[in-house]
Parts: C-alpha cells; sequence; structure tokens
C-alpha cells in the first residue's frame, strides 16, 4: 500500500483525520504493518504504551469487565492518549479475529510530536471540547436529579413472598410485565404493596438502569407542569426521566384536563409542556414507560394498558400468611438484633380466621405489635394476635372453645346418629301407629296432642335459640336416609346428583305450593282433630324423602323441597345460633373439604360421608342451609368450625342474601295464623263466608292465605310509581326488605299455638290414659289459667312487632315512605293479630 493510500485511509477512517495533511503525511511514511492472529494481546493495561497502533482490518476486543467488552473496529487509535499525556495503558486489549494493524514506536511518534506541535494542540483543542461537553451534562444531570430526586424509587422493597397459586400467578404476571416497555395497570385493596410491584417491574426489566419515580396523582399541579415541564422554563418529569419509569399513583384524582392529557400520554407517547395562553409549543416525544397503581380498575385508562395486574388480596391468600409472618418477625428481629421468633400454630390459625381488610399493611402491624408484647420466649402465642373482627365475625362467641364437654358429644356418636337410629326411628313408627290405630279425637289421641300441642310450639320456641336444630332428628330424613342406604345396595347405579340449577330456581316455589296445599288441607279436612290424617300428612312427607333420598345423593328433599325444612330453614334466620367455620384455616390447611365432600379419618377428623346438604361451613352467609347435624364438626381436622353464639338474626342485615319465594313462603305462614283463626274471624266481624262446602271452604282457606302479601305489595306498588315520577328516589328491593315482617309472622304463630301448649300440652298423661284405655286412672295434669295464656299471647305479638319495627329500620337504613309504610303495616297486622288471638 503506497503511502497516499494510507494517507486516505488515515484521513477517511480514523481520528487522526483532523491533523493538517503534511503532518498525516508524514505519520503515514512512518507506519509497520503488523499481523496478529485471534486472541493474542495487543496492549496491556497499567503498562507504558509501547507505541502508537491503528486498526487497519479485523476486530479487537478489551479484556476489562467492568468496561463490558468494548470492540474496535478498523479505524480505530489505540494508545494515542497515552502517549501524548505520558500514562500507562488504561485497557488491555486484545485480537477477537487474525487482524492486520498499523504500527508507530513511542521514541518514533514522541519525535513526530516534537516535529509538529499541531499535533499536540489538535488533541488539546478536542480534549477541551470534551471537557467543555462533559461539564454541560454534568450542570443538566444535576438539574435532572433535582427534577427526580422528590420521586425517585431507588429499589424494590422486597419480592413476592409466599408459595401459593396466588402468589405464583402474581410472579408470572410481574415476568411478562417486565419482559417489554408497554404501560401497566396495578390495582387491588389498600394495603397491597402495589407500589413496590410497580418497582419489581421497572427493576426486573432491562431498563432497570434508568430511574423510577413515583408521584401521588392527587398532589399534582392541575396544570400538569410537574409531568410535562414550562415552556422556556423548568423540565417536567417526563423530560428528566427519558427512558425510566413513571409510577402514577391513584389516576382516578386526575384533574379532568390533566386525565385527557395522560391519554395522550400513554396511547402517542407525546406530550406539550404547559406554556402561556396563545404560544404555540412544540410537541415533544417521552419514551417513559407508565405504571398505573389504582385500588380499581380506571375506566378511562383501563383499555389503553397492555397490561392489567389484579393483586389479590390477603384474605383470598391465606396459605402465604405463614410466609410473610416469618418474613415480618425476620426483619423486625434484625433490626432489634434479636434471635429468631416464632409463630404459635394456634396464634398462626386466629391470622388465618382474620379477613384483613387493609392487608399487608395490617398484618404487618399486627405481626410487629404482637413481637413488642412478648414478654419473654421466642414463641408469640395466640394471646398476643388480636385483629379487629368483620362482620361475619361481629358479636360471636366460639360455644365449643367455651364449653368443651359440647364440643366432645356434638362430636360423639350419640349425635345424632344413635339418637336417630336408636330412638327416632321407632318412635315415629309407634306415633303413626297411635295415629292410626287409636282414637281419633285429639282429646283421647296422645299422639295427635303431642303433634299440635307439644311439637308445634316447642319447634317454634326452639327457632330462635337453636336455628334448624330439629332437622337432625326429623324422622322424615331418617327414614329417607335408611332408603338411600337401600337402594345404594340394591340399586347402586339410580342415584343421581343434584340438579342444581333447577332445584335452585324452582325447588322453592314448589316448596312454597306444597305448603300451601297442606295449610289448605289442614284447615279443610281439620286435621288437627282427625288423627288419621294428620297421619296421613306425616306418611306423605316422608314418602317425599324417601322417593327423593333414593332418586337422588344425600338430603335432596331437605334442602329444597321439604315444607317443613323450608319453614325451619326461614325462622333459623333468626336463631341467636349459627354454625360457621373460619374462612382463613379452611383456605390455607385445608386441601380435602371432608367436611364437604367427605372422606377417610384424617387427625382428629373423623370418617364421614359429608354434609348432607352440600354446604360448606366457611361459606354459608345464613343458617337456611344448615341443619346442626355436625358432620362437619366431625369431619374437620383443623378445629375450623365453630358453634357461635350470636345476636340474633344479624345476618338479615349484614350478610343475608335474599330470596323471592322466602319470601311468598313468610306471608304464607303469616296467612295460616289468619287462617287458623277463620271462626274469630267470622264472629268478630260479622262475616257469613261459604265454608259449609269443599269448594267454598279451600276457596276461602286460599285468599286467607294470599291476603297478607296484599298490602305490602300495595306499598311497593305505589313505591315504584313515586318512582316514575320521581326518578331520583332510590330503589327498594321488595324482596329484601320484606324480611322486616319475619320476627311477627314467627311471633304470630307462637303466640297461635301457645294456646294449644299452655291448655292441652300439660294434659297429655290424662290423653295418654284414654289412648291406653286407661281413662278413670287419676293422671296429674297441668293447664295454665287462660288469662295466663292470653298475657303470654299477648306479650309475645308484643316482641313480634318491636323487633319487626326494628329490623324494618335496620334493613331500610334510611327514614321514608318505604320504611314508614312497612312499619305501618306492621302495626296493622299486630293489631289485627291482637284482636284475634288475645281478643279486644
Amino acid at each position: 500500500m503506497t503511502v497516499s493510500d494510507r494517507l486516505a485511509f488515515l484521513q477517511e477512517q480514523t481520528p487522526l483525520g483532523l491533523l493538517p495533511p503534511n503532518t498525516l503525511a508524514q505519520i503515514a511514511r512512518c507506519l509497520t504493518v503488523i499481523t496478529l492472529p485471534a486472541q493474542r494481546l495487543v496492549v496491556e493495561a497499567d503498562q507504558p504504551p509501547e507505541g502508537l497502533y491503528l486498526l487497519r482490518q479485523g476486530k479487537l476486543e478489551t479484556l476489562e469487565t467492568g468496561i463490558g467488552g468494548i470492540s474496535f473496529l478498523p479505524g480505530s487509535v489505540l494508545n494515542l492518549e497515552a502517549l501524548l499525556l505520558n500514562q500507562p495503558v488504561e485497557q488491555t486489549v486484545q485480537t477477537l479475529t487474525d487482524s492486520t494493524l498499523w504500527f508507530v514506536e513511542r521514541d518514533q511518534f514522541q519525535r513526530l510530536v516534537q516535529d509538529y506541535p499541531d499535533i499536540l494542540q489538535t488533541f488539546t483543542r478536542q480534549l477541551v471540547e470534551a471537557v467543555r461537553r462533559l461539564s454541560f451534562q454534568f450542570s443538566y444531570e444535576q438539574e435532572r436529579q433535582a427534577i427526580l430526586r422528590p420521586y425517585l424509587v431507588t429499589r424494590a422493597k422486597r419480592g413476592v413472598v409466599g408459595r401459593s397459586r396466588y402468589a405464583d400467578r402474581l410472579r408470572g404476571q410481574l415476568r411478562e410485565a417486565s419482559a417489554d416497555h408497554q404501560p401497566v395497570l396495578i390495582f387491588g385493596e389498600p394495603g397491597l404493596e402495589k407500589d413496590n410491584l410497580a418497582a419489581l417491574i421497572h427493576y426486573g426489566s432491562s431498563q432497570r438502569r434508568t430511574p423510577m419515580v413515583q408521584v401521588n396523582c392527587g398532589q399534582l399541579q392541575a396544570s400538569g407542569a410537574d409531568l410535562f415541564g414550562r415552556s422556556g422554563g423548568k423540565p417536567g418529569l417526563l423530560a428528566a426521566l427519558g427512558e425510566g419509569t413513571l409510577v402514577l399513583n391513584n389516576p382516578g384524582e386526575l384533574d379532568p384536563d390533566l386525565q385527557v392529557a395522560m391519554v395522550r400520554l400513554i396511547q402517542t407517547g407525546q406530550y406539550q409542556p404547559v406554556s402561556r395562553s396563545g404560544e404555540v409549543v412544540p410537541i415533544q416525544t417521552s419514551s417513559a414507560r407508565i405504571i398505573l397503581i389504582s385500588e380499581q380498575a380506571v375506566a378511562e385508562l383501563d383499555s389503553l394498558v397492555t397490561h392489567r395486574i389484579k393483586v389479590p388480596p390477603l384474605r383470598v391468600r391465606k396459605a402465604d400468611i405463614d410466609d410473610w409472618v416469618t418474613y415480618y418477625l425476620a426483619l423486625w428481629c434484625r433490626r432489634r438484633r434479636l434471635t429468631r421468633l416464632t409463630l404459635a400454630p394456634e396464634a398462626l390459625r386466629r391470622l388465618q380466621a382474620y379477613y384483613f381488610p387493609n392487608n399487608l399493611r395490617e398484618l404487618q402491624g399486627l405481626v410487629e405489635r404482637s413481637a413488642a408484647q412478648r414478654v419473654s420466649g421466642g414463641t408469640i402465642t395466640e394471646e398476643l394476635i388480636w385483629p379487629n373482627q368483620g362482620r361475619k365475625r361481629l358479636l360471636r362467641l366460639n360455644l365449643l372453645n367455651r364449653y368443651p364437654a359440647l364440643r366432645r358429644f356434638l362430636r360423639s356418636p350419640w349425635w345424632p346418629d344413635r339418637i336417630n337410629y336408636g330412638l327416632t326411628l321407632t318412635l315415629f313408627a309407634v306415633v303413626v301407629g297411635v295415629l292410626f290405630l287409636g282414637p281419633q279425637p285429639r282429646q283421647s289421641n296422645v299422639a295427635l296432642t303431642v303433634f299440635w300441642a307439644w311439637w308445634w310450639p316447642l319447634i317454634l320456641l326452639g327457632f330462635p335459640l337453636v336455628g334448624r336444630l330439629w332437622c337432625s332428628v326429623c324422622p322424615f330424613m331418617i327414614y329417607g336416609e335408611v332408603t338411600q342406604m337401600l337402594t345404594q345396595q340394591w340399586f347402586p347405579d339410580l342415584s343421581k346428583r343434584w340438579p342444581r340449577q333447577a332445584a335452585d330456581r324452582w325447588g322453592g316455589w314448589f316448596m312454597f305450593g306444597l305448603f300451601a296445599l297442606i295449610l289448605i288441607w289442614e284447615e279443610v279436612w281439620d286435621l288437627e282433630d282427625t288423627a288419621y290424617l294428620s297421619a296421613c300428612l306425616l306418611l306423605l312427607i316422608t314418602a317425599g324423602a324417601m322417593i327423593f333420598s333414593a332418586l337422588f345423593e344425600r338430603r335432596f328433599w331437605c334442602r329444597y323441597l321439604c315444607p317443613i325444612g323450608g319453614m325451619n330453614g326461614l325462622f333459623a334466620k333468626l336463631s341467636m345460633t349459627e354454625l360457621r367455620a373460619q374462612q382463613g384455616i379452611c383456605a390455607a390447611e385445608c386441601t380435602t373439604y371432608q367436611c364437604y365432600k367427605g372422606g377417610p379419618a384424617k387427625g382428629e377428623g373423623q370418617e364421614t360421608l359429608g354434609c348432607p346438604l352440600y354446604s360448606h361451613p366457611a361459606q354459608l352467609e345464613d343458617n337456611r342451609d344448615c341443619v346442626l347435624c355436625m358432620t362437619c364438626l366431625k369431619a374437620c381436622p383443623h378445629r375450623s368450625v365453630e358453634l357461635n353464639l350470636r345476636p340474633p338474626g344479624i345476618e338479615l342485615w349484614t350478610t343475608h342474601q335474599p330470596r323471592s319465594y322466602e319470601v311468598a313462603l313468610m306471608f304464607l305462614l303469616l296467612g295460616a295464623v289468619y287462617l287458623h283463626r277463620l271462626p274469630e274471624i267470622q264472629a268478630q266481624w260479622g262475616l257469613a263466608l261459604p265454608v259449609d262446602t269443599l269448594a267454598g271452604h279451600s276457596l276461602v282457606s286460599a285468599l286467607l292465605l294470599a291476603l297478607p302479601a296484599g298490602l305490602p305489595l300495595i306499598l311497593a306498588g305505589i313505591h315504584q310509581l313515586r318512582r316514575l315520577r320521581n326518578p331520583g328516589l332510590a330503589h327498594r328491593s321488595f324482596v329484601k326488605l320484606a324480611y322486616g315482617y319475619l320476627p311477627l309472622v314467627w311471633a304470630a304463630n307462637l303466640a297461635h299455638y301457645l294456646r294449644l301448649g299452655l291448655l292441652e300440652g300439660g294434659r297429655v298423661l290424662p290423653v295418654l290414659g284414654e289412648t291406653v284405655g286407661l281413662a278413670n286412672f287419676p293422671w296429674p295434669f297441668w293447664m295454665a289459667d287462660p288469662a295466663v295464656v292470653a298475657f303470654l299471647q299477648g306479650v309475645t305479638l308484643l316482641l313480634g312487632v318491636v323487633l319487626s319495627l326494628g329490623l324494618s329500620a335496620k334493613l331500610h337504613r334510611q327514614a321514608g315512605f318505604s320504611r314508614w309504610g312497612q312499619q305501618g303495616t306492621t302495626l296493622v297486622y299486630g293489631a289485627s293479630l291482637w284482636g284475634l288471638i288475645v281478643g279486644l
């Protein structure tokens, strides 16, 4: 290669092209050619430079890991700075491929610098320019850091703690968001450390070396100058951020105009600095990633983001609580240089039973407070854990913990199996036999007296105390279970799974219709005073239980179709006891669901067939679908099941789910009281109703059963008409609010049957004598004075009215036409029932 060719290469492809042509030509004449194979050292760090190297062909690379392996391509110059400043070489460079270099020895280069001063002058000017640029960049970086510093997030506090499927899914979502530079929306309840999740996305991405800032949208200027800067003035966060990450906390609090600008920024990456009125400002482009964190999804921005991450609340991640507690305790002990603390299993269960409205923030506070209250030892016990109680846990006392003997009895074979198969099964057959074969009038048949004068008052008195307890020893379903066991042995393929969708939709109305027919039959055929007809009624219900037990598994009849079960489930809502399970323990520790599905013995859990009503105790919202058979208590190996004492009927204004067929059944039961008092209605109101014929009596009975629903429905219709004229009126759910009449309905039925219980129930021994042919024996009897009966009936009705008035106020929450109308209707019904039952 000629000198002119070398000169052309130096001028066009190397930094030496800045020198004058005559100086450059002299350097070209001094170049010698060196050829090196791959992986051969060219220069070595911290050594004096041997001379000036110029890469002609091939590729070089530094070996310093801190620099990151810088490559040199043809035209690169090595050792120029070291030779000019008389310093050691800073980098070790080797050939990456076979390479050809031009070389000028050190002494020869020094003579060139002395002979041609413009070499030093040229590169000195270049160095000054470089220093000037560095100074400008330093000043800009200082201003940039001053803008970013108040909002800077320097690191993520922690990763995602936990091993549950929710934690695994959350990690996966964060990894997906970190893989690109697209906008993200993170939303969830308070206290879930959503800002830390945003930091995990940023510092887990390829942009981790860029800054990350977090801004509270409620504190931004309405003009947006904080974000966008001012034209001709101070730059905004976006300009200072570059390709970093901007986290906007609570974007729902943005000013409406600012929200429009934010939509544009997310969609296009463009924004305009704030300017004076009329000033034209060029559009700026931002390369920053936008992450929105909010407690709820933001409708205006939701469709603009690529990644939507909903953070699951702690109450559904109960399996992670143990890991979180361990983590918080480790932090607390490390700060205080203490040995490791542990959490007792009972304390962990109490935490898992809590619903944590403030999530991780509240859990951390609970753990740290409990650790600080610890007196001695390395274990935090249950007594130090006292979270707030939720609506489901409000004012509850677990009787199983308070009375261990009660737990032992309810888990024993006596309840209810030995009672059912040792007593109920036989006793029911005897009762039916006495009804068929014994004397027919009630005053002579002990079974008829027990059924109408004992069973009805006692079961009504039991509803506020023990809910649907009767259903656990009900003879109808005992015979149903016997039928089911025999069917499974003889016809194993006959039993089917429940048609839940159809049963949920129509089962309640079947129950309502069957109950209505039974009440009409009872009135028209005088079942109260006809023993064999009462036996037919019992056998009819038993036949239904047996047929459906043969067709379907478990207690399908009891849950969906039994009229007595429907009444029991309705009045059980007023009970002061409830069976529930601790949702946290069930979610965190249970994997078999033995209480629901059944299964073999596990731990202290016994072998069972599962809940006969297919109800999970942790999911119960009211007492309707729990018969207190205690199968779940026996099956649970984690002691999660509780039998709670509570304020009567508290579920009706907290967790209750209204159902239309229950409201219809409730008014039917209220109509039954008026139907039972048909003679008093005719006498007091001077009516001559057509009850002498079967058709007329049936029609009057049906009308009386439907009558109590009329006035509430009229009031509901009036409210709807008022809403049509005034759309601003709040919607009132008739089905939900109608439950306010429930205490009155219960009290009216109890007041009616108190007469039979207090006047005839005490004569059970003389009636027994007449039944067995010993009527002349001086049997003792007890009978209340009629005045006492009337007093107790009146007190019962007054109690029902007062409770209904209070419950209506709870359900309505606000005063108004609807509430006053319902309370007025309650008073009207109370007064009319007083006149019919107690007397004027």
